[in-house]
């Protein structure tokens, strides 16, 4: 079969930016307005406080320090805290292919190519917009691109098994080349009311070219030389929105429609699942960690990346190894991991070896290992 190529990525970053001062105003006004309403319903225990929050908190157990929003003013507001976006019509492009075709625009330019040159769209994502008609017909429609496109998601591990599949249609010679899209606008289905969550995601747009490598005329290409993907079933992160289980108008008072996890029990769990399988991968390649050069990590938490680096590389880790952008974007779902390797990989020299890995809801996860050719 065909070796493949990453030839190109693509980021869109949304104009507004959140500091974690920012939103600690907006939640502990919240939280001390309701505290004062439920005042007498508290002290007879029927009600329980609301904590206030803090920069201290959100940084310690995150390692965030802001995020990017496509919608601020709302997010911000005691009274609404949710994005505020308005309703498109059928006739307009929806948001989320927007910014889609922002980041994909970057990358096939990346990959010294036009529209003309790819021939299928596949939009990999939590956060989708709508059922139907898939966001990746529509991006194809809107970039001009021929051929075919559909819609997947695996949650957080999106990006990775949408390279996968990406990949194989190409090995297989269905495809010559191939976007894949994230656009993720994870604010949306974000509870700012939940102290414990209020600060954990951001919004953006990542895409990927991949092509067969004898067709490439990029400058920077890196060579897939295996994927793996594994999930297994677990409610600890769970997000039940959908047109059979909806909230009500306002989106508040069913918190379960909202994103919602039980984070101790992911951090336990998932991090020894995700550094065993990066390792098992490369060992059924034949490579060792030795070999690795660098990992680009899905950004969920700086706690949970440090403790897999650790684990992957057995040995202490540093910036260039592991690249953070959590920092600076905050959880981005999908994207986060494409975004630390569009960041953080033009550095990289011919036959270094790097892998990126995603991983989220499910349990799912995704290891691509590749290998810099020019």
């Amino acid at each position: 079969m065909r070796p493949v190529v990453i030839s190109g990525t693509g980021l869109y970053t949304p104009p507004y930016t959140i500091s974690n001062e920012e939103l600690v105003e907006s939640y502990n006004t919240y939280a001390t307005r309701f505290n004062e309403e439920h005042a007498q319903a508290i002290a007879a225990g029927e009600v329980e406080a609301l904590d206030t929050s803090s920069v201290g908190f959100i940084e310690k157990a995150s390692g965030i320090k802001r995020r990017f929003v496509v919608e601020k003013e709302g997010i911000l507001d005691p009274d609404l805290m949710r994005p505020n976006i308005p309703e498109r019509s059928n006739d307009e492009l929806s948001i989320l292919a927007e910014i889609g075709v922002a980041a994909a625009k970057d990358a096939i330019a990346a990959a010294g190519l036009t529209a003309d040159d790819i021939d299928g769209v596949l939009v990999a994502a939590s956060n989708m917009q709508r059922a139907y008609p898939a966001m990746a017909v529509e991006v194809q429609d809107a970039l001009g691109v021929e051929g075919f496109g559909f819609d997947m998601n695996v949650a957080c591990s999106s990006a990775t098994f949408g390279i996968q599949a990406a990949a194989d249609m190409i090995r297989a010679g269905s495809a010559d080349r191939l976007l894949v899209v994230n656009p993720e606008i994870c604010s949306g289905h974000l509870n700012f009311r939940d102290r414990d969550a209020h600060f954990i995601f951001g919004d953006v747009a990542t895409a990927i070219v991949l092509e067969a490598k004898e067709l490439s005329q990029s400058d920077t290409q890196w060579e897939i030389v295996g994927t793996k993907l594994m999930t297994k079933f677990s409610n600890n992160i769970r997000n039940n929105f959908g047109f059979l289980n909806r909230c009500d108008e306002s989106g508040i008072g069913q918190v379960d429609k909202l994103f919602v996890q039980q984070g101790r029990k992911v951090f336990k769990e998932v991090v020894p699942m995700v550094a065993k399988m990066m390792v098992g991968h490369l060992e059924e390649l034949g490579l060792s960690r030795d070999e690795l050069k660098r990992i680009w990590l899905h950004q969920a938490n700086i706690n949970m990346n440090q403790l897999i680096a650790k684990m992957v590389f057995d040995r202490e880790i540093d910036p260039v190894s592991t690249p953070t952008i959590l920092d600076e974007y905050a959880n981005t779902s999908s994207a986060g991991s494409i975004i630390a390797f569009h960041k953080h990989s033009n550095d990289m020299d011919a036959g270094d070896l790097g892998l990126i890995c995603s991983f989220g809801a499910g349990y799912s996860a995704g290891s691509v290992v590749i290998r810099r050719l020019n």
